[in-house]
């Protein structure tokens, strides 16, 4: 019988093992506070560590009740694990559209935040958008970004927007003077499914798209960090396609049932030769 959410010791060791095999240093956990466990561990095994508040996509920004529930929800993350030495940045939101309200909401639990603790880095997955006269061009357009301390923004080149060729001529420019950390990045595989590298949901589809992604973001100047989206598949009943979702997210680069992709092998070559 398939187990539900990762909650045990166990399966903290299993999921920060993997990071350990890979090469990474530095993991993402999205988009809600996750089991203790883990962040334990974390400490004991040297992975700095990204925690985030659940406040996602678009949500009632003028209601005070989901404020104060937002805020609670933060302060509790704060309390339980600021004296842990790998948690080094406190994000406040994920893929939020931009707007005055909202931009208002996040202000103050950033103020929030750095009163119960000035000593971490604060940050969010921002809005980008393209130049009005190159496509090809991605800026961070979202006034969040005066507020934080890291840039962060999801980016799916090659997967929702054209196919990984693309990466080759697009760039970002950043204008704003802070370190860059890409909060998500990546493409769906089916484990087993292969064909030549342009089929998509093959591994070859989402190992090229990791070797073309990882050229283009090194071309950012300030690029400080990265989490891939994401480590294993994972149950999301919003993904139906049948014998290739079937109800989970397949951008994993480990399988449900702990089976490496092409990808987790392009990754780690990668950290083991990034300086």
């Amino acid at each position: 019988m398939a187990k539900g959410r990762a909650n045990s010791r166990a399966d903290a060791e299993k999921v920060l093992g993997y990071i350990k095999e890979m090469g990474g240093n530095y993991v993402r956990l999205s988009h809600y506070p996750h089991n203790e466990h883990i962040v334990r561990l974390a400490d004991e095994m040297g992975i700095l560590v990204w925690e985030e508040n659940p406040v996602y996509w678009t949500i009632q920004w003028s209601n005070k009740e989901t404020y104060t529930n937002a805020e609670n929800q933060l302060q509790e993350m704060i309390v339980r694990d600021k004296n842990r030495a790998a948690v080094i940045i406190w994000s406040m939101a994920n893929e939020t559209p931009v707007s005055e309200i909202r931009t208002t909401f996040l202000g103050n639990l950033i103020k929030t935040a750095r009163k119960m603790d000035p000593t971490r880095l604060i940050s969010a997955a921002l809005e980008q958008s393209s130049d009005i006269h190159n496509p090809d061009i991605k800026h961070i357009d979202d006034p969040l970004a005066e507020l934080v301390d890291i840039l962060s923004f999801n980016q799916y080149i090659g997967w929702y927007i054209g196919t990984p060729e693309i990466c080759k001529t697009t760039q970002w420019k950043i204008s704003q003077n802070k370190p860059v950390v890409i909060s998500e990045f990546g493409a769906g595989a089916k484990q087993g499914f292969h064909k030549d590298k342009t089929t998509r949901w093959t591994e070859e589809y989402q190992e090229y798209l990791y070797v073309e992604t990882l050229a283009m973001l090194q071309k950012i100047d300030q690029l400080s960090g990265m989490s891939p989206w994401i480590l294993v598949d994972y149950r999301s009943p919003r993904r139906p396609l049948p014998n290739i979702q079937d109800d989970y997210n397949r951008k994993g680069l480990i399988s449900e049932d702990g089976k490496k992709k092409k990808a987790f092998w392009v990754l780690k070559n990668f950290y083991d030769h990034w300086e």
